[in-house]
Formats: structure tokens, sequence, C-alpha cells
């Protein structure tokens, strides 16, 4: 019993050595910039992007990773040998392979074999390993297995990310929007924007606005091939597409257990060619280039603000940049690439560069 003490003891240390270090990491590290989108004053709204493309490992899912790791510690599910698999399209691979590499574990991400190179590189870089399969819908049951074969964790963050993230607090990211915007003409926004995953941002920003008593509208955007939306719609949360989505970081071919409707005021679909014509526009605009899931959030954010315009309102309006255009230039940013998928970016982009000189947008 002496012997299985000193055991249990040497675990307890580790891990809160290891929680320790996880904290320390979001102690060092500023917190993400509100920018303004600049728009003209006389039409009484502000957009702003939080910018969540500056934490350490380049993109929102730092927040996630961190969350995750901190809720799989302190639920004893991590020891100090434990090989971390997660499904993942890329950003929660980055930054999951970064906050296991600070523990010293191994990490491996199971992804589609569709991810851009750039985001895999990033992943090894990290220290990472990639386990790629054909088809993207096998991917949260191929992790599953191969963190069973291995004696491993699968982190779960399509089920875990809603839960693992304190939501009334703690300096999430609808805390520190919320706190941002103070001094701002508008403080309370109007709407908040976002896109789904694993659901677990949509569901932090829409617990804490409730929690907080707090107006704002909660507006979840969707691409192509997604199942959030057509559930939503229907009401059918049994919904799949059998399809992965394009646009990466966003979307899923099934209703994830992390997604909570209940806090979704409204849902938009956003065609992928629309997605990438915002991206490339809102790049030109910010003078630096975004992802693919950041253009689906200003699609969404400039029908809103074009709809609060023509019905005389002001106020404000927050949505992110998810991650930075740099992983991208080989897809999202080559014309070659956007020809290939069949999308024409001409007419949507036609759309933004109206709204941007009017504020009107297409019924």
């Amino acid at each position: 019993m002496q012997q299985m003490d000193r055991c249990d003891d040497a675990a307890r240390q580790w891990a809160r050595d290891a929680i320790g270090s996880v904290e320390a990491d979001a102690n060092r590290s500023a917190d993400t910039h509100l920018l303004p989108f600049p728009l003209p004053p006389a039409w009484g709204i502000d957009l702003y992007l939080k910018d969540e493309s500056s934490h350490p490992t380049g993109s929102l899912k730092h927040r996630l990773a961190r969350s995750l790791f901190l809720y799989a510690l302190c639920n004893g599910w991590i020891g100090a040998h434990t090989t971390i698999v997660e499904a993942s399209s890329g950003s929660t691979a980055v930054s999951e392979a970064y906050f296991a590499r600070m523990l010293g574990l191994p990490f491996i991400a199971v992804m589609p074999a569709s991810t851009s190179p750039e985001k895999i590189s990033l992943i090894e870089f990290q220290g990472g390993k990639c386990h790629l399969v054909t088809d993207p819908t096998t991917v949260v049951a191929e992790a599953r297995r191969l963190a069973g074969d291995l004696g491993g964790h699968f982190m779960d963050q399509f089920t875990y990310a809603e839960r693992a993230t304190d939501w009334r607090g703690n300096n999430n990211i609808a805390e520190s929007i919320f706190a941002q915007l103070q001094l701002e003409r508008h403080p309370v926004p109007t709407w908040v924007v976002v896109g789904a995953g694993t659901g677990g941002t949509s569901a932090t920003i829409g617990r804490y606005a409730r929690y907080r008593r707090y107006p704002t509208k909660l507006c979840v955007v969707d691409p192509e091939g997604s199942a959030f939306w057509p559930a939503y719609l229907s009401g059918d949360w049994s919904v799949a597409t059998g399809r992965g989505s394009r646009i990466e970081g966003i979307g899923r071919p099934r209703v994830e257990p992390s997604f909570q409707p209940a806090v979704v005021d409204r849902m938009v679909p956003v065609p992928d060619a629309a997605s990438l014509a915002a991206m490339r526009a809102g790049s030109d605009v910010l003078g630096r280039r975004v992802g693919g899931s950041t253009g689906t959030n200003l699609w969404g954010a400039f029908a809103l603000i074009a709809e609060m315009r023509a019905a005389g309102c002001t106020g404000s309006v927050v949505t992110l940049i998810c991650d930075g255009g740099e992983r991208y230039a080989d897809t999202y940013y080559s014309d070659a690439w956007v020809q290939a998928q069949g999308l024409d970016l001409a007419e949507p982009r036609a759309v933004i560069d109206r709204f941007l000189r009017d504020g009107t947008w297409p019924a």
C-alpha cells in the first residue's frame, strides 16, 4: 500500500507540474488584439476582428488546446508517458502538438489526407506526427482506435470543447471580447459572428452573453458540406452530410456533441466561393492575409451589418481572425487551386465590393 501511495504521489506531482507549465503559457502570452475593421463612421456601426492568429501557435485553436490539456490533466487522463491522439484538420493539432511537446509527450494527429501541406509541416515542426486518412468522415473513429491500440489518450475535441472551457469567465474568449470593447462607442456588441468546428467557441460565447445578461446575439456561419446548418434548419440533429468541409477548421460532416444550438440566435450558410472572396477582400483591407474561416466569418458579418443599416440600427459587430493566411498560400490564395475546385469568386467579390462602398447587401 505504501508503494502504491508513493507511485500515486509521483503521478500527482507530475500532473501538478504539467498543469503549472500549461498555465504559465497563458500567463506569459498577452491577450489577442481586437482590431477595428474600417467602415464609414457615418454608418454608426463598428466591426471588430478578434485576432486569434497572434497566439503562439497561430490560431484560435491555441485556446482550445490549452483548455483540453488542462481538462485532461485535472481528470487524471494524462500521465508522464501518455501518447496524445487527436482528430484534427490542422490547427487544433498544431496547438496540441505544441502543448504535448511542452510536457514531453508524444503526439499524433489523425487528419484528412487533403489537409494543406503547410499545416502538416506546422504539426511536424511542433514535434507531432501526422496519420492521414482518405475519408474525412473516419478521422474520429480512426483516432479513437489508434489511441486504444497505443494505450494513449484521445483528446476528442469534438466532445470536450464546450465543457473544457469555463464559459463563465476565467479569461475565456468571450470575457476578453467584452472587456476589450468597454471603451468603444458601442461597448456591448449587437452580434458576435463565429463558425463552428467543434462548437466550443460558439457555446462559450453564447453561454457567456446569457450569463452576463447581455442582449448580444450569436450568429454561427457554416460552410458548404457541413452538417450544422442543415441540422439547424430541419431540427434533426442526426443529419450527416458524408463529406468534409473545404474551409479548414470549421464545418463538420456530422453535428458534434460540443455544438449547443440553443445558444445560437441565427445560422447562416456560406458558399465556399463567398468564404474565399471575403477572405481575399478582408486581406486587402487589413493589409495582411487571413485564413478561409475568417472569410466565412466576414461574409456573415457583412450581411448582418447591411441588415442593421437597412433597419436604421447602430451598434457593433464582432467576429474572429481564426488564423493567418500564410498557411493557405498553395490553396485558398492560389488562383490555380481555386479554379481546379470549380469555384468562381467574381460574383461574391462584387457583392462584397458593393457592400464596402455603400453598405447594401442582396436580398
